[in-house]
Parts: C-alpha cells; structure tokens; sequence
C-alpha cells in the first residue's frame, strides 16, 4: 500500500475510508497507530486481526477533545483534572462506560471501562474533526513488536495498510496510563507523561498495579509481560560492549564503541523520542549480523521509568 502526505485531499479520502470501515496508519506525538472507527464492530475486528493481538487486550480510543470523551466514558473529579491539564497529550484515562457509550465493546476487551485518549499531533487531530468518531488506534505493529515512530516503520511491518505520514513522533513512547475508576487513581502503564508529573498535579502519590494482579493489568493495553520486542533479542543493563551484541549507549560516559548514543547529554526526553528508532534500525543490522541488541542501563527517574519499561518487556 502507500504512505501517503496529509493533504485535504488525502484527510478527506482517509475519513471516508474510516467511516467505511477501513484502517489507516495515523501519525500520533507518541507512535503512530493503526487507526479504525471505534464504533464499527467490524473495523476493531480488523484491528485485532491485522496485529495478531489477543482481543483480551484492550484498545484506546482516540477523541478530539473533553466533550467528546464525556459522552464515552465517566469522569470523576480527578480525571477531569488531568484531561485539563495534559490533554491534549500523550496521557491515557482508563474510565467507567457511559451508559449510552458508543463505542463497540470489543475495543474494550468486554470491560465495563474505557480508554480514552485526546491527542496533540495536528494530523491526528484534524482526523478526528473530519470523522467525528473516536477512532481506536493501538500501535501499527504486529502484536508484540517494536512500536512504530516514523511512517516507514508502518509500511515496513505492514505493507498492507496505507500510512499518513505526520514524521517522527515527537515522544517517541506510548501514553502513560491513568486508571480513574476509583478514588485513588491507578498508574496502569507508564509512558510518555513522568510520574512525577502527574502526582504533582493531583498533589498525591498514584497507585501501582500489585505484582500479578490481573485484574486491573488487563484494563490496559502493553502489559503483557512480553512486548515492544526487537527480532534479535535484547540484553539490557549492559556496561560495557562484547561480542556478539550492538550496544546502544546513553549519555556522556557511553564507550565510543557504541553503535548510537540515544542522548549524549544525558536527556531522557530525547532518549525517549529516540528509543524506537534506534531499535529498529539496529534490530535490522543485528539480525544481518547474527548479533543481539544491548543498552546502557538508564536512570529509572522520570521518563526513564517508562524507558526501562519497555526495555523491561523487550527483553523477556
């Protein structure tokens, strides 16, 4: 298929073809997804299908501002608060349904919640203005696999979906997670928003999901305990470079050997917008080198929290 320049004309086609049930790959801050209308049964269906992903998953649901999410999902005091200071933006609000909630249940894995997100890249927005729908749109990646942050990653691993390009995703990692369905909130996955951040809007510690607690672990998406994963394996937390691995490096003591530094300076914002590259791109010379990945160990503060992560999955 293509990848094709958001133009009007091109916003227009893609509307029409999502209102007809088709999928597109969309440009988002965070990855790019693999977009279909939330309401259609058949399009979510065809979600699940095209990535191999288990339909006990859930998927976001992308709105293009507040009023829209109310109409889907109930917000209580705290998850108004953080729609209004972080959306839009790459935080997702897991929430109780709304009675009349439009969207198909199988884009919330049967639950009596949702996820719902509202995002800032111009693209994706001005999508949802056209289609007037929220549009469910996990990573356009077979399930399991590296997330995508630029257009050719879409089109790489699935050259059947035509691919909006928007360029590089800005953040570079998946939404942080927020579940707003009791009076603690619950930090269901970290992502592109810090921790820190957040708390310091509410003025409180967030809850973590306890070890092995699949009941709450099931409400969002990229928490299986495998995920994120480069073809030719991955070592993390590693020191110093050896044989038979790339290393990718971070910050300013990285060995000149590494094959990328994902921040000289040490920044966790760019190491995150540059995780997802750099891992393709090196995923691909490893496998041709009969190689495995390796990354430098990076801070668990702030961003580092959701680098480490997907790390984490990757290289189960």
């Amino acid at each position: 298929m293509s990848v094709l320049l958001p133009s009007v004309d091109t916003l227009s086609a893609c509307c029409d073809r999502l209102v007809d049930g088709q999928l597109i790959g969309l440009p988002t801050e965070t990855v790019y997804g693999l977009a279909a209308d939330a309401t259609n049964g058949r399009a979510i269906a065809a979600i699940f299908a095209t990535k191999s992903r288990p339909n006990f998953n859930p998927l976001i649901s992308h709105v293009v501002d507040l009023p829209m999410a109310r109409q889907l999902g109930q917000f209580n005091a705290v998850a108004e608060k953080l729609a209004a200071t972080f959306w839009p933006g790459p935080l997702t609000l897991v929430v109780p349904r709304t009675a009349d909630c439009t969207v198909d249940r199988l884009a919330c894995a049967g639950l009596d919640t949702i996820a719902l997100r509202c995002p800032a890249h111009p693209v994706a927005q001005k999508l949802l203005q056209l289609v007037a729908r929220p549009l469910a749109a996990p990573s356009a990646n077979p399930s399991g696999r590296l997330s995508p942050s630029t257009a050719a990653h879409v089109a790489d691993m699935l050259p059947d979906i035509d691919v909006l390009d928007g360029g590089a995703a800005v953040i570079g990692l998946e939404s942080t997670i927020i579940g707003c369905f009791d009076a603690v909130p619950v930090l269901l996955r970290s992502g592109g928003i810090a921790r820190t951040d957040i708390e310091a809007c509410l003025g409180f510690a967030l809850v973590d999901v306890p070890e092995g607690d699949d009941s709450e672990a099931k409400l969002a998406p990229g928490r299986l305990a495998r995920h994120y994963a480069p073809k030719s394996g991955l070592l993390i937390n590693v020191t110093e470079p050896h044989d038979g691995c790339l290393l990718l490096g971070f910050g300013p003591n990285a060995p000149p050997s590494v094959v990328a530094n994902l921040s000289p300076s040490g920044d966790l914002a760019e190491a995150a917008s540059q995780l997802f590259v750099q891992l393709h791109k090196y995923d691909a010379i490893a496998l041709a080198e009969n190689k495995r990945l390796a990354i430098m160990p990076i801070p668990q503060v702030g961003l580092g929290e959701a680098i480490n992560d997907r790390l984490t999955r990757a290289a189960a």
